[in-house]
């Protein structure tokens, strides 16, 4: 309780400023205040790691329908509000600072917040709406340590399993189309129409452009996000019956059409993008504020073991040498599990999971005090979120941050080439696996301070590193057999790259769900994961082309008349290397152009990384979150 001031104490002139009354040392829970209206339908702030600022109380996007802050007060009931007024010269400096790019969501908003926060209180506080206007605060926690060590609640416990579990379904997908298809496809196409298949991720870079039916149109009965994830998964169950009876025999097809088979998993990304947008906007209120973090930590989970399950480990199982060797007494001429048999398996597993979610899950109904947001009102909100300079900025650094990692992303059908066997790369990533999650516990930690951003940006350097060990790699790649001090150097590399890739996305998601604003969490988090995913999918067909385009390869047969060299075309594929072979000739490579594109996007990254990705992060980092905010219709 603060102290009571002597009754000559004279009261502030403005009583709608609670930092007039506390600077004078009236306190605002001794019955007295009744003058004092704080701000309505305000925005509720908490830093996760204890900070004075008041800038850093605007982390945890818990959005407060009405009230004020006390730090000596459990529960009580809030009337209306206005701006603040008597105030020094510093506070108003601050507070115009902290209002300088967007207002949250009305003009008292970052006003009232603002008012607390030269005052150093440690508002460490879980906070919960209620329908009778009250706002409950339990426990203060005044000191980073405890708020830091407090973890992941029991209710979170739950929410962040469930995340996991909804991730590792999309991973499901993801894992066959953006890995195990095209494994399989490369020994009888090109780099080109591998170029072609790879536009089947693009579901995932234009998910925006739907993203505020997501967020606006539900049934409430069932739930916001559940009115989306449910029938989704359903008709993925039903999409993998179907294609898993075909989709071996489109592969294996003499002639294969890759347009089809481009479309046919465009579908399956399709339904995998719109479950991400829900399952965006519902981890945002699954989790209490203090942990949202641990949302991009659940999503790098539970993608890393689902496409893990599709791309590593089913390849391995679809391998004869692998299941003979590892699991079988008596050699057979057919794998462990077949593509029909793996997709039929997990089709059925969406189904019995789906089933849960709809009868077995309730979801949090929406907020009577929550705006009435329809699609128009939706796609309005995101043209005022793209209207605002700081987001523009870090839409740029996501469409160019990734270009220098991108024929590092496509070095693993170069390694096939040169001899390694799916099998290689299956027990690669499966040592993988441990360390993707270990990535993502420290880059879930390392993110919940005052420069969230740290973690991705500091791991740019160490992937530029592992960039070039990998060309080196290949370079050196031994004739024959492979022995194990390559291998061993070939693992390592891969693992430490892994780790660096996964510290990156847990790092730049973790700072996606603190900025994002719960009401609309589909809509905003779509937009920024988005332009993230885009930034790494459009530059792929653009290098896999540029390897094609300045490789330089030909078949020469041996004739008595000399040598004859082909088209340089029929070298490029392992399809045109079989029918050099068959025709007797060999296939002689003149220059690679994996090479020339390596160090391209190397030498591009550095440069775009130096001038512009690390300078406009690090001042993007240390806006307030008033600057993320626009103002939401109601």
């Amino acid at each position: 309780m603060l102290p009571r001031p002597s009754e000559s104490s004279v009261r502030p002139r403005n009583l709608q400023d609670p930092l007039a009354y506390l600077e004078q040392g009236l306190p605002l829970d001794d019955g007295h205040n009744t003058h004092y209206r704080p701000r309505p339908q305000s925005q509720l702030y908490h830093d996760s790691k204890g900070a004075h600022d008041r800038e850093m109380y605007e982390k945890t996007h818990i959005r407060q329908r009405s009230g004020y802050l006390s730090p000596t007060l459990g529960t009580f009931p809030l009337p209306g509000g206005g701006p603040a007024g008597n105030e020094d010269a510093g506070t108003r400096q601050r507070k115009t600072a902290a209002r300088a790019d967007q207002p949250i969501n009305d003009t008292a908003n970052s006003e009232g917040t603002a008012g607390l926060g030269g005052l150093g209180l440690g508002l460490g506080l879980e906070t919960r709406r209620e329908k009778d206007g009250q706002v409950v605060f339990e426990k203060p926690r005044q000191e980073s340590d405890q708020a830091e060590s407090a973890g992941l609640t029991g209710k979170d416990k739950k929410a962040f399993i469930l995340l996991v579990m909804l991730c590792k379904l999309q991973g499901i997908p993801i894992g066959l189309t953006f890995g195990t298809i095209p494994f399989l496809l490369k020994p009888h196409v090109s780099y080109s129409q591998l170029a072609l298949f790879s536009l089947s991720s693009w579901p995932y870079s234009l998910k925006l452009l739907y993203s505020p039916i997501v967020d606006a149109w539900f049934w409430n009965r069932l739930g916001r996000r559940k009115s989306w994830i449910v029938p989704v998964q359903i008709v993925l169950a039903v999409t993998m019956w179907i294609v898993g009876g075909r989709v071996q025999g489109w592969i294996d097809a003499e002639e294969i059409d890759v347009h089809f088979l481009t479309f046919i998993f465009v579908m399956f990304i399709f339904f995998a993008a719109t479950q991400d947008i829900a399952v965006d906007g519902w981890a945002l209120t699954l989790l209490s504020g203090p942990n949202l973090s641990y949302a991009s930590t659940a999503q790098t989970i539970g993608l890393t073991i689902g496409s893990t399950l599709s791309n590593t480990v089913f390849l391995a199982l679809n391998s004869v040498e692998f299941s003979n060797t590892w699991l079988r007494r008596v050699p057979s001429i057919e794998p462990a599990i077949t593509l029909e048999g793996y997709l039929k398996f997990w089709a059925g597993v969406y189904l019995v999971f789906t089933l849960w979610l709809a009868f077995g899950k309730k979801e949090e109904p929406t907020s009577d005090d929550d705006p009435d947001l329809d699609v128009r009102k939706v796609y309005t909100v995101m043209g005022s979120i793209l209207k605002l300079k700081n987001i523009q900025s870090f839409l740029a650094v996501h469409l160019v941050a990734k270009f220098g990692f991108q024929a590092l992303e496509s070095s693993a059908y170069k390694f096939m080439e040169k001899g390694l066997r799916n099998e290689d790369f299956a027990a690669i990533h499966l040592l993988n696996t441990p360390f993707e999650l270990l990535g993502a516990s420290v880059a879930a930690k390392w993110s919940r301070g005052d420069q969230p951003l740290s973690a991705w940006q500091q791991a740019f350097w160490p992937r530029y590193a592992i960039a070039a060990m990998v060309m080196v790699l290949f370079y050196v790649f031994p004739e024959g057999h492979v022995g194990p001090g390559y291998m061993g150097a070939f693992i390592a590399i891969t693992l430490m790259g892994s780790f660096a890739s996964t510290v990156q996305f847990v790092g730049v998601t973790a700072f996606h769900t603190q900025i994002a604003d719960p009401l609309i969490g589909g809509t905003y988090m779509t937009l920024l994961n988005t332009v993230t995913n885009l930034g790494g999918t459009w530059p792929k067909p653009v290098v896999l082309k540029g390897i094609d385009y300045f490789s330089r390869s030909s078949c020469r047969i041996k004739e008595e008349s000399g040598v004859i060299s082909l088209r340089a075309a029929e070298c490029i594929s392992d399809h045109g290397r079989a029918i050099c072979a068959q025709e007797g000739g060999v296939c002689v490579t003149e220059r690679d152009g994996y090479y020339a594109m390596s160090m391209i996007c190397i030498a591009v990254g550095v440069i775009l990384l130096v001038t512009f990705v690390l300078p406009t992060t690090r001042r993007l980092q240390n806006l307030p979150m008033s600057a993320w905010r626009v103002k939401i219709p109601t």
